[in-house]
């Protein structure tokens, strides 16, 4: 038989109420943030699934084998649809801009991580996002207005609107995409191994050469991977500062056009919506993304390979 008294059964608190109310927000919570990652994903597949369509109806138009491997760009005027010379200059610009970006993005971020002071990070790393933050076409205009003088002043004979300038612009621009990315990837190597080298003898620059960049060569890869696949869809930099000429051997010092510069030409010019030329922005967009997906496919393959190697 209970002990307890009449007023100590009904002072007893009710959870149960709580439990449910809990249980109830924690549901609405859960169904918010899975409507937030569908979202995203339904506007990519409705993306994808726009660009595939008004393709698809462009190459019953223009044949794919006359669109890939045409070296002739010339839609308005020609009615010639080789996207081939679009495609080489878009190439070149990345590539030009690698050879900026990569070298001192991974120096940068080898600094950042192994040599700076907390106190030259704190200035460092803000002055790396602010250069991130500049609008793209106050890189070209920047380009355009000043740097291709200044090339043009030391003896190199590059023309008003030129590959050089454009993509010495782009490669500024994915600097802070590279080192921020890299130093990330070098910070998250366990201090172990950086001991167990400086015990061994190793000086610093053995250290990060030898141990920090090898254990973070999945996220260093991932970052170039990255940083170029932003370069390649670059668009007012290209239109600004490496004009509208279409060249199947890009010239540095000559005006080239890139994929974007192209889609630009064409969705500003006098097109008829629905005609050739206006599908032709979706095949053009079409060809982007199936380079940048094939990137990022790569960049996940390395990654996950030499994760598994310095586990």
């Amino acid at each position: 038989m209970s002990n307890a008294s009449p007023s100590e059964s009904t002072d007893r608190p009710e959870f149960a109420g709580e439990n449910r109310a809990r249980t109830v927000k924690e549901r609405v919570i859960e169904w918010v943030l899975f409507a937030c990652a569908a979202l995203s994903v339904v506007v990519t597949v409705a993306i994808v699934g726009t660009l595939l369509f008004d393709a698809l109806d462009f190459f019953t138009r223009v044949s794919p084998v006359a669109f890939f491997t045409g070296t002739n760009w010339s839609p308005a005027i020609k009615d010639e649809f080789g996207v081939l010379p679009l495609v080489t200059n878009t190439l070149a610009v990345t590539a030009l801009s690698a050879l900026i970006a990569v070298p001192i993005g991974t120096a940068s971020a080898a600094y950042l991580s192994e040599y700076a002071s907390d106190r030259v990070r704190s200035i460092l790393k803000p002055a790396l996002e602010v250069l991130a933050g500049i609008p793209t076409v106050v890189y070209g205009f920047f380009a355009l207005v000043y740097l291709t003088p200044a090339l043009q002043a030391i003896g190199i004979p590059v023309s008003t609107f030129n590959l050089l300038s454009a993509s010495i612009m782009v490669g500024v621009m994915i600097i802070p995409m590279v080192a921020s990315l890299s130093e990330d990837a070098m910070s998250a190597v366990p201090d172990s191994l950086r001991q167990g080298a400086y015990g061994l003898g190793a000086t610093k620059f053995e250290v990060t050469t030898g141990v920090v960049i090898p254990a973070a060569v999945s996220g260093i890869f991932s970052s170039f991977i990255l940083a170029l696949s932003r370069a390649i869809g670059e668009t007012m930099i290209v239109v600004v500062a490496a004009g509208q000429t279409p060249r199947l051997v890009p010239n540095p010092y000559k005006s080239i056009e890139t994929m974007t510069a192209g889609m630009v030409e064409l969705a500003t010019g006098d097109i008829a919506g629905g005609g050739t030329e206006y599908q032709a922005l979706f095949a053009i967009g079409l060809t982007l993304f199936v380079i940048t997906f094939a990137m990022n496919v790569v960049s996940n393959v390395v990654a996950a390979r030499y994760r598994e190697e310095y586990r």
